[in-house]
């Protein structure tokens, strides 16, 4: 995993996401999900793209099943980006890296770095 992208469990999703100051995108994803596999480097490149104005982590639904049924996950991957401990965007399937960076760039004060762009 992309250092840029942070591993969370039931147990420190309020913190890590509820909590936070800056936006966070939040990968709701399972190892046996081959979309969730596809969208793995999506999903990193918007981690580096934003690092500055938003957080990336992954959530894995086998493993954290009480966050997921909070959020009522029916379907993966689903992307869900939180801003002051609120939903604000949802995304179920794969997404394509400029559909995602759109819905950052909405709920961001910072815009991306635009050099990191590929």
């Amino acid at each position: 995993m992309n250092e840029n992208v942070k591993e969370v469990s039931d147990s420190s999703f309020e913190r890590e996401v509820l909590e936070s100051e800056k936006p966070v995108l939040v990968d709701f994803w399972a190892a046996w999900c081959g979309p969730c596999r596809m969208l793995a480097p999506t999903v990193e490149a918007i981690a580096e793209k934003y690092s500055e104005s938003a957080a990336v982590v992954k959530l894995n639904v086998d493993d954290n099943p009480f966050t997921a049924e909070v959020y009522q996950i029916r379907s993966i991957p689903t992307l869900i980006l939180f801003s002051e401990g609120k939903e604000v965007e949802r995304v179920i399937g794969a997404a394509s890296k400029e559909s995602i960076s759109r819905l950052i760039e909405k709920h961001s004060s910072l815009p991306a770095q635009r050099s990191k762009i590929a």
